[in-house]
């Protein structure tokens, strides 16, 4: 598709509502808005993305390497007939013949954690014939970006959690949290490309994931090597198909079966296909010895009901459910207690939990097993839609708004105030710089061109090229730094 239909149709008049004279518009990109409490920064992540697959790309494939002829004359049609107008496309085919996107994006390092309210990166035409172009991209640039921001932002406060527990109940075991939040997301999320993108933003913080095309996404938009540098990673794992063909009856003949078939490494088997506490009680009991003989880890995988109660337990009439998984596990395979005085279990053995996950059951799930006396780390926390696709553009309230124009080369500090607003739409004024104080961002607006110039946005596309191609590698150090 042309990349230029890809936009708000309110767009297509936007060129003649400008002040005639309009021969640049500046624009910045900010999370306006918390909606997640205890989150007061939002990750920078994703730009790259959009500019090698979109700005880059598809204008290229789709609009500037197609015959002139007819890519104005499709995208005629279309507007045509969506505006009932005889739409003019000069402005269409001075790009075209251009040959390139004139625009300058300056930005903050992808992985920086940026406070809210303060701009993330500026767009600016850098042709006075293309002032347009800069907002008429905000669309496309939108529905590409919020997400990845967005979802990397939830799972640094994943991170934060679980780091927080494992340093309280089992330190020396710490770098396993790394593998602690692992992506269930993909099958729930709202496209194949909604899907890639969030679990980019996931793998920033997390090895774990079970979005296998983000390694690829990896290789081709943030130049990291599957084969020098762990991009993510996971198990054998089962479903409820495989425990279903394996049939109720001779379920613990299944588990056999899998522990013959996979006789070394880590083995998560989904448990609650029929009955979870049978399964814990009865069936591992009489496996005991081929688990422990057995040269890995086989993990237990509930998949149903309140994941803090069936992990934890709960009160209940029934002495086992009141157990909880975790326990369970060590009364029938024990463990040690570390140096902190919690129980870890043992390593032949463990658990994950994947279903409805949200950053209030991850830390309740934590605080619960740490007053039982266990380590937070017996458990891994499949992270999945319910995080990650429950979520739009105002959880942090992004938006792209322009601050200053020029008209008959004269600049205007332009911003938006509603008075019928509670403040978190009013926008900065102006051109914008943005600094370091107390070891914090922050930005200052309505600066002179040579203050712009001196800030901490650095030019990362301008003219149709790309300037700074970041690595995997550094936007990991420099976000879990």
């Amino acid at each position: 598709m042309n990349p230029l239909l890809l936009t708000d149709g309110y767009k297509l008049g936007h060129k003649e509502q400008y002040p005639q004279g309009t021969t640049l518009v500046y624009s910045n990109w900010t999370p306006r808005k918390s909606r997640i409490e205890d989150i007061d920064h939002v990750v920078f992540f994703g730009l790259q993305y959009f500019v090698k697959e979109y700005l880059i790309k598809r204008f290229n494939e789709d609009f500037f390497n197609q015959p002139k002829k007819t890519v104005t004359a499709e995208y005629k049609k279309y507007v045509d007939n969506y505006l009932g107008i005889d739409y003019n496309i000069v402005h269409i085919e001075e790009l075209h013949d251009l040959g390139y996107l004139p625009i300058e994006i300056k930005a903050l390092p992808e992985g920086t954690e940026v406070p809210i309210r303060v701009p993330m990166f500026t767009m600016v035409n850098t042709k006075p014939e293309f002032f347009w172009l800069t907002n008429y991209l905000e669309t496309l640039l939108s529905s590409m970006i919020w997400q990845p921001c967005t979802s990397a932002t939830i799972a640094k406060q994943y991170r934060k959690i679980l780091n927080q527990y494992a340093s309280e109940t089992d330190e020396r075991n710490k770098e396993f949290v790394t593998w602690q939040g692992h992506d269930f997301s993909m099958r729930g999320m709202s496209g194949t490309e909604s899907s890639i993108l969030s679990g980019m933003g996931h793998a920033l913080t997390f090895s774990g994931s079970d979005t296998l095309p983000v390694a690829k996404a990896y290789e081709t938009f943030y130049n990291a090597d599957v084969t020098k540098e762990l991009v993510i990673g996971s198990v054998n794992a089962t479903e409820h198909s495989v425990m279903c063909a394996g049939s109720k009856e001779d379920e613990i003949g299944t588990f056999r079966r899998l522990l013959d078939t996979y006789p070394t490494g880590i083995l998560s088997v989904v448990s609650d296909t029929w009955d979870l506490w049978k399964v814990l009680t009865v069936y591992l009991p009489v496996l005991k010895e081929e688990i422990l003989e057995r040269d890995g880890k086989l993990v237990i995988r509930p998949d149903s009901g309140d994941p803090v109660d069936i992990i934890c337990g709960c009160e209940d009439e029934n002495p086992i459910v009141s157990k909880g998984v975790i326990e369970l596990l060590w009364n029938e395979f024990g463990g040690t207690i570390n140096e902190q005085g919690y129980k870890v279990l043992n390593p032949k053995i463990g658990a994950i939990y994947g279903d409805s996950i949200t950053i209030e059951r991850a830390t309740q799930i934590c605080e619960r097993l740490k007053e039982k006396g266990f380590a937070s780390t017996n458990v891994v926390l499949g992270i999945g839609s319910f995080t990650y696709q429950y979520n739009t553009r105002d959880t942090f309230g992004f938006a792209m708004k322009a601050t200053y124009v020029e008209v008959n080369g004269e600049g205007r500090e332009i911003f938006k105030d509603p008075i019928t607003d509670d403040g978190t739409k009013r926008s900065a004024k102006g051109l914008i710089k943005l600094y370091h104080k107390n070891g914090r961002i922050s930005f200052k607006d309505q600066v002179t061109r040579e203050e712009e110039h001196k800030g901490l946005l650095t030019t990362v596309f301008r003219d149709g090229q790309l300037i700074v191609d970041q690595n995997l590698s550094q936007i990991r150090k420099r976000l879990i730094s």
